[in-house]
């Protein structure tokens, strides 16, 4: 069980940023006559489930679909008007439609592959390390420009932030 728990710390450590598999589960993937939805990076459903399932109790025997609705519940604060049961195993289907989660044996209980494993913490630490920080610094006080930011990685979001709004001005216009 250490192992397994060491293996799984390893994987979440080790995981870069692919593009292309952004874009790859943003496609629908056909299923007979019928389509599984992609799921798209600014899912916010999707992001909140992932970061659950990513717990390490998850790795065990399984997430019961209760015991799925009752964490992301709990840890967003939401109540069950706001992400009902039957939402929760859309978002499901989805993910095993994927090939990012998987049943386990006749159970009704759920566990991410290792595909699964890799996308979910590349769809969180996307959201966490950037995303977030530059959703963030646009809510903060630009600086003059005669200001000079005390670090490298604050002159990097400004000049990101800088960018964004240069981007959104040129949509608008």
């Amino acid at each position: 069980m250490t192992d397994r728990l060491a293996d799984f710390e390893a994987d979440l450590l080790n995981v870069h940023v692919d593009f292309p598999l952004f874009l790859r589960l943003a496609l629908p993937i056909p299923v007979g006559r019928s389509k599984i939805p992609g799921i798209k990076i600014q899912d916010t459903r999707m992001m909140r489930l992932m970061e659950v399932l990513l717990h390490g109790g998850s790795q065990l025997v399984g997430w019961r679909s209760a015991q799925i609705h009752e964490s992301v519940l709990a840890a967003f604060a939401l109540t069950a008007e706001q992400y009902t049961l039957t939402q929760l195993r859309y978002d499901l289907r989805k993910m095993k439609g994927h090939g990012l989660l998987e049943r386990d044996g006749r159970r009704y209980s759920y566990r991410l592959t290792d595909k699964g494993k890799r996308v979910a913490a590349m769809f969180v630490l996307f959201h966490q390390r950037i995303c977030g920080p530059l959703a963030n610094s646009l809510f903060h006080h630009r600086p003059e420009q005669t200001a000079k930011p005390p670090a490298k990685i604050e002159a990097a979001y400004h000049k990101a932030d800088a960018a964004i709004q240069k981007l959104v001005d040129l949509v608008a216009a």
